[in-house]
């Protein structure tokens, strides 16, 4: 992961991938994971995400790691928050609430961490990942999840050779490739938003779809 290139683009202001909104396919979908309230939840590369404070609203404590200061900084300060703070060899802890953003590396995440988390929601973090990482990503990250452990994955795909990520186009067979192995997959969603996202347009997209994955580990 290009570490510098996202730290670069949080203090230049390019955060375009940001909403100022709950993401709707999460509010929409979110219920059919059926995650017990109180389940510590999994958010990798959150970003200032609102996402964060909706999961922490419906009862899940929330375990985000994000790589930039400056994005925690204004998550807490947006969400007029203030959080209390300690270092662990995982990076900065940030903790209001049921919310912990950890200011660190996805890849330093350690066997413990992820064991105690029993769902997660990755947004922006798989199609953040050039083809070269996300075999690593999702072996590091997804594979020291615990059995039974579910939550949401939203990818998008378009023909790659048109536009540079990130976002990345993950299609649905590397999907299965990724995760068929351990996971149970349910296709929940999947819709064409070209039209909706006029910037992909002007950056020569002809097609680009979403799909939202319901996954569950079953070993």
């Amino acid at each position: 992961m290009d570490t510098e290139f996202w730290l670069q683009r949080w203090r230049e202001g390019q955060i375009g991938f940001h909403q100022d909104r709950v993401m709707p396919l999460l509010q929409k979908h979110w219920p059919i994971v059926a995650l017990p309230p109180g389940s510590r939840v999994l958010v990798p590369l959150a970003g200032k995400s609102l996402d964060i404070i909706w999961l922490a609203s419906q009862g899940y404590r929330v375990l985000a790691i994000e790589l930039s200061a400056l994005a925690i900084k204004q998550f807490f300060t947006e969400n007029n928050l203030s959080p209390t703070s300690h270092d662990s060899p995982l990076g900065r802890h940030h903790i209001a609430g049921d919310i912990e953003v950890i200011c660190g590396d996805v890849f330093g995440l350690d066997a413990t961490t992820l064991a105690s988390c029993t769902g997660f929601y990755d947004r922006a973090a798989l199609i953040a990942l050039p083809h070269a990482t996300r075999l690593r990503y999702a072996t590091h990250v997804y594979g020291g999840l615990p059995a039974h452990c579910r939550g949401l994955l939203l990818t998008v795909d378009y023909p790659q050779h048109e536009m540079d990520g990130p976002p990345f186009s993950v299609d649905d067979a590397e999907v299965n490739a990724l995760y068929g192995e351990h996971w149970t997959i349910q296709t929940l969603d999947e819709r064409d938003i070209l039209a909706n996202e006029p910037k992909f347009a002007q950056r020569g997209l002809s097609r680009m779809c979403t799909r939202v994955y319901r996954l569950e580990r079953h070993t």
